[in-house]
């Protein structure tokens, strides 16, 4: 019996990573890549400042939490359900969260938006004040996070939250506090990006 479990899960997994295709934001017209790291995509949306599109955001994530997710309506107590899981699940694993600038941005100023994003979630300064001077420091690099700039920061539930951009690694808090705080800043109740969940709501759970 677990051997047939183990397969139908494997079955699954492949169906669902075989359905997986890129994915455009229909308020930038940013497109998103269907896997990043062999993780799959989970949705889009944009970041908004008044009627200014910042940036476009797209989350990834592990099979086992699109799996789950799969399994529970999205209409299912008006989505509690389907966003608790998917909050814990995104906090609980290794989870990415890619940034395409639609709208030119200040080194400094970008820093401190997602400081003062994170400050709110999370109990310690001092680590938010590390992930703004690696931001800050990686987005220096080349002047402004101008349009086109890709800033990724990988969530992980032992390793914290590494900061990448244009591909270019830039440093690393040890914190998973920390990236479960940065997970809460796109999937919490007051998310910076209320269309990112809907995305993934209607990209991954059922009817």
């Amino acid at each position: 019996m677990t051997n047939q479990r183990q397969i139908l899960k494997i079955v699954l997994c492949s169906l669902l990573a075989a359905s997986t295709v890129a994915m455009k934001d229909p308020a930038t017209g940013i497109s998103f890549d269907s896997e990043s790291r062999a993780r799959p995509i989970f949705g889009v949306g944009a970041r908004k400042k008044g009627p200014i599109k910042v940036y476009s955001v797209g989350m990834y994530g592990s099979e086992d939490l699109k799996e789950e997710l799969s399994s529970i309506s999205r209409s299912e107590s008006k989505g509690k359900k389907a966003v608790d899981a998917l909050r814990k699940g995104a906090s609980n694993s290794s989870t990415a969260f890619v940034l395409k600038m639609n709208f030119k941005v200040g080194s400094e100023k970008m820093a401190q938006a997602i400081a003062d994003s994170v400050k709110p979630r999370h109990s310690s300064d001092e680590e938010v004040g590390q992930l703004k001077d690696i931001i800050f420091e990686g987005v220096q690099g080349k002047g402004a996070a101008v349009k086109g700039t890709v800033i990724e920061f990988d969530c992980s539930d032992t390793d914290g939250v590494e900061v990448t951009v244009d591909g270019k690694g830039c440093g690393k808090v040890s914190s998973p506090g920390l990236a479960k705080a940065l997970c809460d800043v796109y999937l919490d109740d007051k998310a910076v990006s209320p269309k990112l969940k809907e995305s993934i709501l209607e990209n991954c759970c059922a009817e």
